[in-house]
C-alpha cells in the first residue's frame, strides 16, 4: 500500500488590520485558527496576537520602520521553507498585505517555487485610523480624491515623490511610515505650493488605547509634534478634512477610551466580558489564564448517575460543570427523566443560563453568587434529611461544604468532574505591559483565574495590578498577592463592567 503523503503546504498572507481586534476580518480569524506556523511582525495588534491558538509555532520577524529582526529576503525564504514542510503557514501583517506591506515581494518567491498561497486583505490604517479620529478621508465639500504615500525613506536619501503633483490633486494625502520624516514631508509640500494654512494631522496608535491626535497646519504640525510628542506607529494626514476631527471625533467619547484592560478567562469560554468592554471603547487583551478538562476517571459521577432519583438536590457551581454532567448522562445512557423529582440549585446567572439551555429551570439561586452563599441558601431550603449532589471542579472551594456541614442530617456527595490547569502566555509580554503602566485594569471572574494569571505572569510585582473582581472569594485571592483590589456590587458580568468604567473615571 502506497504511503499517504502529508497535505501540501500553503501560505496565507493575512492582513491583521490597524490594531483593534474588532477590525480583524472573519476570514482572517478563520485562517488563523487553522494555522500550524505563524510568521508575524511588530505592527500586528496584541488583540490579534492573543488569538493565535496554543501549540502553533511562532516566528517573530520584527519589522517596524528601520528596525528589522529579520531582513525581507530572509522572511520570504522562511515562508517558502515552512510551506515545503507541508505546513499551513500564516503570515500576519499589520494593516493590509499589499499596501506598503511588501506582500508582493513575499509572493514572488512562493510563485517561483510553486507553493500554493492565498491573500486575505486587511483593513488599512490609512482609512481606519483617520476614521477613529473623526477624519473622513473623503468629503464632497472638501475633496474628491485620496492618495496614500509611503513616507519612509532611507537616512540621507531624498524623496522620489512628485510633491507638486500631489498638491495639484487637491485631495487628501495620507503618509504611512513617515513620522521620522515629518518635517521633510511638510516642507516638501510647502515648497510645491501647498497653502501653509492647509489642515494637517498626525495620528498615533490609532484604534488602540494609545490613540492620540495632533491637528495643526502643514506649516505648524512639525513644531506641534516637538511640543506635544508622538509615538510610533503613527500616520500623517494632510487635507481640508482634518479640520473636521474635533467635530466628528467619536472614539475618544466612549467611556473606556484610552483604557487597556486584561480579561482573564478559562480557555474554552468566549468572553462576553471582553465584548462588553470593547463596545465601551476599551482595548481588551484576553488571557486564557486557565483551561478546564473533564477528568479521565468519571467513576464517581457514573455511580451518582445510577442513583439520580435518590437525590433531592443537585447544586451546579459552573457552566463547565453543567456541560460535563450532561455529557456524562448522554455517555452513560441516563434518561433525563431521572431528574424528574430532583431540585436544581445554581451558583449564578452563567450557570443558570447553561441549565436553561438544556431545558432545566433552577429552583434556587443565591442573591450573592459564591459558594458560601449557595451553601447558606441550600441550608435554608433543606429540612436536614436531604441528599445533595455537587458535581464540580476537583479543586473547588470549600466554602459551600463548610456551610452545608452546619446543617446536621444533610448527606452531601461532592463529586469532582473536571480539573483546572494554568495556561502560560508566550507571545505577549504581559509583565512588561503592567510594569510600563500600559494595562490599566485586570478583570478576574473567579479565584482560579487569579491563580492562573499569577502563574502566567511570574516575576511581576502584583502591587502594580489594579484588579476588578467579580466577588469576595475572587477579591480575597487577588488580595493574597497584594493586588489593588476592587469588587463589583453584584457578581455579574454587567456589574464588573460598570466597575471597570468607574475605575477608569477615577
Amino acid at each position: 500500500m502506497a504511503k499517504q503523503l502529508k497535505h501540501p503546504g500553503k501560505v496565507w498572507l493575512v492582513g491583521a488590520g490597524p490594531g483593534d481586534i474588532g477590525l480583524f476580518t472573519l476570514k482572517g480569524m478563520e485562517v488563523l485558527k487553522n494555522a500550524e506556523v505563524v510568521v508575524y511582525d511588530s505592527l500586528v495588534g496584541q488583540g490579534v496576537l492573543s488569538k493565535i491558538p496554543k501549540g502553533v509555532r511562532l516566528i517573530n520577524v520584527g519589522k517596524r520602520a528601520s528596525h528589522h529582526t529579520m531582513p525581507q529576503e530572509q522572511i520570504n525564504q522562511v515562508l517558502a521553507e515552512e510551506a515545503k514542510k507541508g505546513l499551513r503557514v500564516v503570515r500576519l501583517k499589520g494593516g493590509d498585505p499589499f499596501l506598503f506591506g511588501r506582500g508582493g515581494e513575499e509572493l514572488e518567491l512562493l510563485h517561483k517555487e510553486g507553493i500554493p498561497y492565498e491573500v486575505v486583505p486587511g483593513v488599512t490604517s490609512s482609512i481606519a485610523v483617520p476614521a477613529y479620529n473623526g477624519i473622513p478621508v473623503t468629503h464632497r465639500d472638501f475633496c474628491s480624491s485620496l492618495h496614500i504615500i509611503t513616507g519612509h525613506k532611507k537616512k540621507g536619501d531624498t524623496y522620489d515623490i512628485d510633491f507638486k503633483a500631489l498638491v495639484n490633486t487637491k485631495g487628501t494625502l495620507v503618509f504611512l511610515m513617515g513620522v521620522s520624516a515629518l518635517e521633510d514631508i511638510c516642507n516638501s509640500l510647502l515648497q510645491a505650493g501647498m497653502d501653509e494654512e492647509m489642515p494637517a494631522a498626525i495620528l498615533q496608535k490609532g484604534t488602540t488605547a494609545g490613540q492620540k491626535r495632533i491637528v495643526a497646519t502643514v506649516s505648524t504640525l512639525a513644531e506641534e509634534v516637538k511640543k506635544q510628542g508622538i509615538e510610533t506607529p503613527a500616520i500623517i494626514v494632510v487635507g481640508k478634512v482634518c479640520a473636521l476631527a474635533d467635530e466628528f471625533a467619536w472614539y475618544e467619547k466612549l467611556p473606556l477610551f484610552g483604557c487597556k484592560v486584561l480579561v482573564t478567562r478559562p480557555k474554552e469560554t468566549i468572553s462576553s466580558m471582553a465584548h462588553k468592554l470593547r463596545l465601551l471603547g476599551a482595548e481588551v487583551l484576553e488571557l486564557p489564564a486557565i483551561r478546564t478538562e473533564p477528568l479521565e476517571d468519571q467513576s464517581l459521577l457514573k455511580e451518582a448517575l445510577k442513583e439520580l432519583d435518590s437525590y433531592q438536590w443537585i447544586a451546579f457551581t459552573s457552566p463547565i460543570g453543567v456541560k460535563i454532567f450532561f455529557d456524562e448522562m448522554k455517555q452513560n445512557s441516563v434518561d433525563v427523566r431521572k431528574l424528574g423529582q430532583v431540585k436544581i440549585a445554581s451558583i449564578g446567572k452563567g450557570t443558570r443560563k447553561a441549565l436553561e439551555e438544556r431545558g432545566l429551570f433552577v429552583d434556587l439561586m443565591p442573591a450573592v453568587f459564591d459558594g458560601d452563599s449557595l451553601g447558606k441558601a441550600l441550608c435554608e431550603a433543606c429540612e436536614g434529611t436531604e441528599k445533595i449532589l455537587i458535581p464540580r471542579a476537583k479543586i473547588g472551594g470549600k466554602e459551600i461544604l463548610a456551610q452545608l456541614a452546619k446543617k446536621p442530617g444533610l448527606i452531601v456527595n461532592d463529586v469532582p468532574t473536571y480539573d483546572t490547569f494554568y495556561e502560560e502566555q508566550e507571545i505577549i509580554d504581559i509583565k512588561n505591559l503592567f510594569e510600563n503602566g500600559e494595562i490599566q485594569t485586570a478583570v478576574f471572574t473567579s479565584a482560579s483565574t487569579v491563580r492562573g494569571f499569577v502563574n502566567a505572569v511570574s516575576g511581576l510585582d502584583f502591587e502594580k495590578v489594579r484588579a476588578a473582581c467579580i466577588g469576595k472569594q475572587t477579591k480575597a485571592e487577588a488580595d493574597s498577592y497584594g493586588m489593588q483590589t476592587f469588587m463589583a456590587k453584584e457578581a455579574t458580568i454587567d456589574s464588573v463592567t460598570d466597575l471597570v468604567v468607574d475605575l477608569n473615571k477615577k
